[in-house]
């Protein structure tokens, strides 16, 4: 196999540690071409969509990549930000703010971001980072529940890029953090902050991204995952099993996929004449297409046309210095021991130094 170039590497220069966040990915702009070219490579993942592969080509390429993307991209103008994509542009905040708040509490860590599917993307961010001489590299995916769709996607783009170099980093992976204190509690403290600020309603409703029911019975834990979250957000909010519902979104497709469903949920909240129904999406730490436009528009009118009174969608946890603070936990528990852990080429020239001291004697 031939190996990608290793970089200029000069005897004697320290190692360093890298946190890499990454996301799911955005198309590069709001237009039809771009995102065609961001769904055939997420939807050509053979983890995001299980079905033999020929079939599902003929689907993706005959009709999906025909018909989908023009009206995504709709979708995506609605939400756009100056900056550019949401996503892109809140997980890119949380890097550099994540780059702060590790420089107050260690040294000579280096943090940056890529997006599983899309710019900037996994192999250009980890050839950037090995550039840097970073010989530790922990792989810090942004999604707090576990899914093969998500989490072990990433795992598997790295360990990818990783089959083509010579001099492979050292690698350490969170798998997830559903049930983290720092989490939960930034979590619901932000729904707290948005109900002081504008009261509280007759039912929260916690909304997940949805996945096809069979990955439950293969034994995907993001289900459990999922409604551990919801049930301790709820305790932190002191919320009984009346107040709150946990729902998944995003159905994609004829198949059976997690139930209850968001969107049917909320059409009998508003047949209920329903008062009052917060939304929240605690499987997202940055706001994007789904929680910006299917649940804060798409939803909301769900919600409004079936005979509901108000509906409130409350932002992701985004540049929250709660968040902030919990994500660095987060990363510091899993760099346990590589923080203090001596260099190899700072110990062989503290050992050359010590060879050329004793001759001299």
């Amino acid at each position: 196999m031939p190996y990608q170039p290793e970089p200029a590497y000069t005897h004697g220069t320290p190692a360093k540690t890298a946190v890499l966040l990454v996301n799911l990915g955005t198309p590069d702009a709001p237009t039809p071409q771009a995102v065609k070219a961001y769904l055939r490579e997420f939807l050509g993942d053979p983890r995001v969509v299980e079905m033999p592969r020929p079939i599902w080509w003929l689907i993706l390429n005959g009709i999906i990549l025909n018909t989908r993307p023009k009206k995504s991209a709709a979708k995506y103008a609605s939400i756009w930000m100056p900056e550019g994509s949401p996503l892109k542009v809140h997980t890119e905040r949380q890097t550099n703010l994540l780059q702060g708040y590790l420089g107050e509490r260690t040294k000579g860590v280096v943090v940056d971001y890529a997006m599983r599917y899309g710019n900037p993307s996994i192999p250009g961010v980890l050839a950037k980072l090995k550039a840097q001489n970073c010989q530790r590299i922990l792989l810090a995916p942004l999604y707090p529940q576990y899914a093969a769709s998500t989490t072990a996607t990433v795992c598997d783009a790295v360990f990818s890029d990783l089959l083509q170099m010579r001099n492979i980093p050292e690698l350490r992976t969170i798998k997830n953090f559903h049930d983290h204190p720092g989490y939960i509690k930034a979590t619901a403290q932000n729904i707290r902050d948005y109900w002081t600020l504008h009261g509280r309603p007759d039912k929260l409703v916690m909304s997940f991204h949805g996945l096809p029911r069979y990955t439950l019975d293969k034994g995907d834990p993001y289900h459990c995952e999922c409604h551990k979250s919801a049930r301790l957000i709820a305790e932190e909010l002191g919320l009984n099993k009346e107040q709150y519902l946990v729902a998944f979104q995003s159905r994609f497709g004829r198949a059976e996929w997690l139930k209850p469903y968001t969107a049917a949920t909320l059409q009998e909240l508003g047949k209920q004449k329903m008062k009052r129904v917060d939304m929240v999406c605690p499987g997202f730490v940055a706001d994007c297409l789904e929680t910006l436009e299917e649940i804060a528009l798409e939803v909301r009118e769900d919600f409004l046309h079936a005979g509901g009174g108000e509906y409130h969608y409350i932002p992701c946890l985004n540049e929250r210095p709660d968040w902030i603070h919990a994500l660095t936990d987060i990363v510091l528990d899993n760099l346990h021991g590589w923080l203090d852990k001596p260099d190899a080429a700072q110990l062989e020239q503290s050992r050359l130094r010590a060879l050329a001291a004793g001759a001299k004697a």
